[in-house]
């Protein structure tokens, strides 16, 4: 996340969004893409790859410990990889910015590597607990200086060989399922996570598709992922699709505002990843996927979305970890929908970007939208199809999710929704708002 002076917006109803329009890459394969290409030894290629801040801010660290990473004028990523073992000491901390997901990942990498690693984040990110990463990796045999709270800044040193572990989840968390398996790359034996709530398996796909000796297996504790350590990675041509958690922000700009028709292409529909569009197709929304396909491992579609009146549902739990990062979008669904929405288990939400359920209170109860919070999620009583009041200030917390979130209520707001910082968008969606001027012709 750039220091960037704080960049406020003011939005409210502007009128149906109509076209096609592309979303950037998915964020999560981005991120693993890049890990992944530099531990090969060879030449990896990546197209559609996300260039928000968070993903520079891997590829940045991974230059920093040794991988050759370029762009070329197409927009095409090349990566030249040090493989498996392979990372150098860096010179200088690794700026996380703002990417949580930079962060936890690469402390699995570091975990098994001889070499020392300080990691360093903006305001929002050093906030974050980085303990649930850090004590599996310390029984790998890593070693950790934190901050107070397990927070950034934070050094660790890594141990070589590490130790494998077999590690049950005590929270559904694809980061830290992730660390630990990455940590058991260049760990001698077998590493073992025991998952007992499904969580995003991109990094299972891809690792297999490096070359990894993994395996999955469902049992009645859970699905149970086996890592062989000290693997060797082959380079791979790789196509990012596009990231299912920025298309949500306009399949519910659609949902919500009278004569919108979109499609967005081209957008991953990994199973793990799908929770919004099916909690917004339980509302009744009207979601077409058209020409699904299968890209790199991954099926892709495009989606038709066309204004539909939504109805309140009790949002089922069991979905939390499928859409954890679409929740305040889904909130602002809720806000215009008929009757009154329960979502519920959704306590990672304390713990992202920023608190995101007191974030989408203060955001929404000050422009009209009556709700009830609870530790774990909200109850939201919608308009019924009409508009929200808006006119209110809202906080954004530097959480580009917040900011997206609530620019999207402001569609179908009856006065100017005010934001106070939108430039944390950059860090995922940098093109959002001028693909929001399009949409609306305003461009």
């Amino acid at each position: 996340m750039s220091s960037a002076p704080p960049l406020p917006l003011a939005i409210s109803a502007r009128g149906p969004l109509r076209g096609t329009l592309t979303v950037p890459g998915d964020k999560s394969i981005s991120h693993r893409s890049l890990m992944f290409a530099g531990l090969a030894v060879g030449e990896s290629r990546i197209e559609g790859l996300l260039e928000g801040e968070d993903v520079l801010a891997t590829a940045a660290a991974m230059r920093a410990m040794g991988a050759k990473i370029e762009r070329d004028g197409d927009g095409v990523w090349h990566v030249w990889g040090v493989g498996v073992g392979g990372l150098l000491q860096p010179e200088t901390a690794l700026e996380m910015g703002n990417s949580g997901t930079s962060t936890r990942l690469l402390m699995g990498l570091v975990a098994s590597h001889p070499i020392t690693a300080t990691f360093t984040g903006d305001a929002s990110l050093s906030k974050r607990p980085m303990g649930r990463v850090i004590d599996p990796l310390s029984r790998m045999g890593a070693d950790f200086t934190s901050s107070p709270g397990g927070r950034l800044p934070l050094t660790m040193r890594g141990l070589c060989p590490a130790v494998p572990i077999e590690y049950t989840l005590p929270v559904a968390s694809a980061q830290v399922k992730s660390a630990v398996l990455l940590a058991g790359l260049n760990t001698p034996g077998i590493t073992r996570v025991i998952e007992p709530v499904l969580t995003r398996d991109h990094s299972e796909r891809m690792l297999a598709g490096f070359g990894a000796n993994l395996t999955v297996e469902e049992t009645p504790q859970g699905r149970i992922i086996s890592i062989h350590g000290e693997a060797e990675f082959k380079p791979q041509q790789i196509t990012v699709p596009g990231d299912p958690s920025s298309a949500a922000f306009w399949m519910v700009a659609a949902s919500i505002v009278p004569g919108s028709d979109i499609t967005v292409a081209n957008v991953g529909l990994n199973p793990t990843r799908i929770g919004l569009i099916t909690a917004l197709r339980m509302m009744g929304a009207d979601i077409t996927e058209v020409n699904p396909r299968i890209v790199g491992g991954e099926p892709v579609a495009d989606l038709r979305v066309r204004h539909a009146p939504l109805s309140a549902i009790e949002v089922p739990h069991d979905l939390a970890p499928s859409m954890i990062d679409e929740y305040p979008v889904l909130f602002v669904a809720a806000a215009f929908a008929e009757g009154r929405t329960i979502a519920r288990g959704a306590e990672e939400l304390r713990v992202k970007e920023s608190d995101r359920i007191a974030a989408m209170v203060a955001a929404l109860a000050p422009n009209g939208v009556p709700l009830e919070e609870f530790e774990d999620g909200l109850a939201i009583t919608g308009t019924g199809g009409g508009p929200i009041a808006g006119g209110a200030p809202v906080a954004s917390k530097l959480d580009h999710r917040i900011a997206m979130s609530m620019a999207v209520a402001g569609l179908g707001a009856k006065a100017d929704v005010i934001i106070d910082d939108v430039s944390p968008v950059a860090t995922s969606y940098p093109g959002f708002f001028s693909t929001l001027d399009s949409l609306t012709g305003r461009t």
